[in-house]
């Protein structure tokens, strides 16, 4: 079974809670308010008897009119592809209602997969998805931190992504935050 999930990043920093002086709010300047985005699509892949792996995909997107700052059908038919090619079994994928994920063009790619059965999760319910728990550790982690360059930011998330794959039992926490029951409702 697998959740799936995406986020972007910007250079402008989440705000966070940080120390100061007393009487003197600390203060993150930051420049380049359309200097591109970073899209990070993102799946908790979890089989009985295995550990908990998470395994994503980021897209840089340059600043420009015109250009997509956001995910394609490819590039979450890619990450479904390779974390079916980890696991080597059958995947039951929980997404949300994105566009993305309902359009034409998706469908069809997820026919073309018999190994493959998609169920959508209610509109506006992100507290079913524990893969939004990733998005505010990794966010949380960068708060107040202003980032020069786009590339910067993406070897950020990149390391943060990275450490939070060797700790299974944190994305296991973050499954048991959701409020799903994950038993076989057939069993005693």
């Amino acid at each position: 079974m697998c959740f799936e999930d995406e986020a972007g990043f910007t250079r402008r920093p989440p705000r966070g809670r940080t120390w100061g002086r007393r009487g003197v709010t600390p203060v993150v300047t930051v420049s380049g308010g359309r200097s591109g985005r970073l899209s990070v699509a993102g799946l908790i892949a979890m089989r009985p008897g295995s550990r908990t792996r998470l395994c994503h995909r980021l897209r840089t997107h340059r600043a420009g009119a015109g250009k997509r700052r956001s995910m394609s059908e490819r590039d979450f038919v890619a990450l479904i592809d390779g974390v079916h090619q980890l696991v080597k079994a059958p995947i039951v994928l929980v997404w949300d209602r994105l566009n993305t994920h309902v359009s034409h063009a998706i469908r069809e790619l997820i026919a073309q997969r018999e190994w493959l059965t998609v169920f959508l999760l209610p509109a506006y319910a992100p507290d079913l998805n524990p893969v939004e728990a990733v998005w505010a550790h990794v966010k949380r982690s960068l708060a107040n931190l202003a980032v020069v360059a786009l590339d910067r930011l993406e070897t950020l998330v990149r390391n943060r992504l990275k450490r939070l794959q060797y700790r299974p039992e944190t994305l296991d926490g973050f499954i048991a935050g959701t409020v799903l029951s994950l038993d076989d409702p057939a069993s005693p």
